[in-house]
């Protein structure tokens, strides 16, 4: 068995042995779903054709996507380098790219089980989210997203040496990016300036991507556009991770 299926299976039962990942992977996006589903259901979005619920669903569907990713991979790292689980890692044939590549296995499986879920709760009758005509595109949404989050949690999990350290900064940085990026409001109800500012935020093209894929808001320009600033992202953050992973906490 190589170490990077080895490390894959062990992250795999550890998430799934754990019921509050499970919890907020899959059941705590729902619960915004059916609060910001309920606020605004029945309401349509100008002259779009879209309701508030096909926006929110999909913006909820990418916080969740985007959380479980960031804070998935930040905690393993922290955790593994406290118990010493990266420093026996190091001393086998595993390099960092079989660490990081496990993890990132499991954030994309786990993605689009969320992807399925989600879809399957927003477009029951309460919700009314109509899907799209092309949502096999969200598959590559989910592939650009969940990388680069993963990416940010990489940096994270390098630096913060407790849980509490780990879960300030990603709090820090996943929840003021979900209001500012349109996840949890549209951001036509948001002032120029602040859809302005949302184009320097990573969630704001995963947003678009998954809003287009899903139920074809947008255009191709803006979903392509919106894959390419994702893989951007992901390249910068990853070199960032790269250059900061620690295999041991006084390394």
């Amino acid at each position: 068995m190589s170490t990077y299926t080895a490390l894959t299976k062990a992250t795999y039962k550890a998430n799934v042995r754990d019921v509050a990942t499970v919890f907020f992977t899959f059941a705590f996006p729902l619960v915004f779903l059916v609060v910001f589903g309920t606020i605004f259901r029945g309401q349509e979005v100008g002259d779009t054709g879209h309701g508030y619920v096909d926006f929110i669903a999909s913006g909820v569907l990418a916080w969740g996507m985007a959380s479980a990713a960031l804070f998935g991979v930040a905690f393993t790292l922290m955790q593994w380098r406290n118990d010493d689980l990266l420093r026996l890692i190091r001393l086998s044939p595993a390099s960092f790219g079989s660490v990081i590549g496990a993890r990132y296995t499991i954030a994309l499986a786990l993605g689009l089980a969320q992807v399925v879920l989600f879809i399957g709760v927003a477009v029951s009758p309460f919700f009314g989210m109509r899907v799209g005509p092309q949502p096999w595109l969200v598959v590559p949404a989910v592939v650009a997203g969940v990388t680069a989050f993963m990416a940010i949690g990489v940096i994270i999990g390098s630096v913060a040496n407790t849980p509490e350290a780990v879960a300030a900064i990603s709090n820090c940085v996943v929840v003021p990016m979900a209001f500012l990026s349109g996840s949890f409001l549209p951001l036509d109800m948001m002032p120029d300036w602040l859809q302005s500012f949302s184009k320097v935020l990573p969630l704001r093209y995963l947003n678009d991507a998954t809003a287009y894929s899903l139920v074809g808001a947008g255009d191709a320009g803006d979903y392509l556009t919106a894959l390419a600033v994702l893989l951007g992202f992901s390249a910068v953050f990853l070199a960032i991770g790269a250059k900061v992973f620690r295999w041991t906490r006084e390394s």
